[in-house]
């Protein structure tokens, strides 16, 4: 075959953009994916570690047998205190599937409509947020709004607002990220928006809705609204590369919950014993049925994997500026996954 001589400068550019790419590409990561897969779970867990993961909790929930906790590292790293599985962890975004389990609930009563608008619920935010009237309930669930993600905010996370109303303050008067319903972009603004909706149509603060409608009928005892309800102690030390000390007191606005108590959620939520009649179809047309969180010091996911009917989920007390150990975290998940899989076939 003749290679004319665009075709070959065409060839030799993708294989430099290949090569350079794979070498920017952090060797720590290639390392992950390539190793031999262990044979069980904990073996896996305690090679985590080996990545300077200070502590690691994975729970699993596989259909017909009985939930088990796996764990490495450390839940206090100074004083050498091992990961408990009963520990609280910040969940971070996790929270967002119960923000959306509430809202369908509000839908389904009739006390919200996915079709109205940002600025039918916040007139006052007409000339505040762009396309407020055209910003529909379900955009903003969806995160198809456009509406600018706060915590983008330059040096967010050195000292976070304290309340709802500051955090909101960062997103007004800036120009849309994209027309409403035109493309996708994750903003924790949205989110804001929701939770203050709840509040504002149930009477009292959203945490306190998800805990009646969501909390108590599950029986998750173990499941906060926020770090000054639980005790210190019972919260999972949390690390940022870098920084010596332990984060865990810092309060950034996370819900908090143990393993087994998202696990038992998520469950919940997949199997549809969340939801009263009519719930799960509002549901299922707007929001997913897995998620992630991050936040300085601690990286969650919490997913349902139908074809071996098990729910795991991976949460660790380590986080970095650059975002490997994040991606480190998503691969250290998938071998687990691909172990419990091999684990079914056998």
């Amino acid at each position: 075959m003749k290679i004319t001589r665009t075709t070959l400068i065409v060839r030799i550019v993708l294989f430099v953009g290949t090569f350079t790419s794979m070498f920017f590409v952090p060797w720590i990561l290639v390392k992950a994916w390539l190793i031999p897969l262990p044979d069980t779970v904990q073996e896996q867990v305690i090679e985590a570690i080996n990545y300077d993961f200070d502590g690691m909790v994975v729970y699993v929930d596989k259909a017909g047998e009985p939930p088990a906790w796996y764990t490495a590292g450390w839940k206090d790293r100074n004083n050498k205190i091992p990961a408990d599985p009963n520990a609280l962890f910040k969940i971070a975004s996790i929270s967002k599937l119960y923000v959306s389990v509430a809202t369908a609930k509000l839908v389904n009563a009739n006390r919200l409509s996915l079709d109205k608008t940002l600025a039918d619920y916040f007139p006052e935010l007409v000339g505040r947020i762009e396309n407020a009237d055209k910003i529909t309930l379900r955009l903003m669930v969806q995160h198809r709004s456009g509406i600018p993600n706060y915590t983008d905010t330059p040096a967010y996370w050195d000292a976070p607002p304290d309340t709802s109303d500051e955090k909101l303050a960062l997103a007004l008067d800036l120009p849309a990220t994209f027309a409403p319903g035109s493309s996708y972009e994750y903003s924790n603004t949205n989110y804001l928006l929701l939770a203050e909706l709840i509040k504002k149509v149930v009477g009292y603060s959203h945490h306190q809705f998800i805990k009646e409608e969501i909390l108590i009928p599950l029986g998750l005892t173990n499941t906060f609204s926020s770090l000054s309800e639980v005790d210190i102690d019972d919260v999972m030390g949390g690390y940022y590369v870098g920084v010596e000390q332990d984060i865990k007191a810092n309060d950034y606005g996370s819900m908090l919950a143990t393993v087994e108590d998202v696990g038992i959620f998520l469950r919940a939520l997949n199997d549809g014993s969340v939801f009263k009649e009519g719930e799960k179809e509002i549901y299922s047309s707007i929001y997913v049925y897995e998620h992630g969180g991050l936040i300085p010091g601690y990286q969650s996911l919490a997913e349902y994997h139908k074809d071996i009917d098990t729910i795991v989920v991976q949460v660790i007390n380590t986080t970095d500026f650059n975002g490997y150990d994040w991606n480190l975290s998503q691969i250290l998940y998938s071998r687990i996954v691909k172990i419990l899989r091999n684990q079914h076939a056998n």
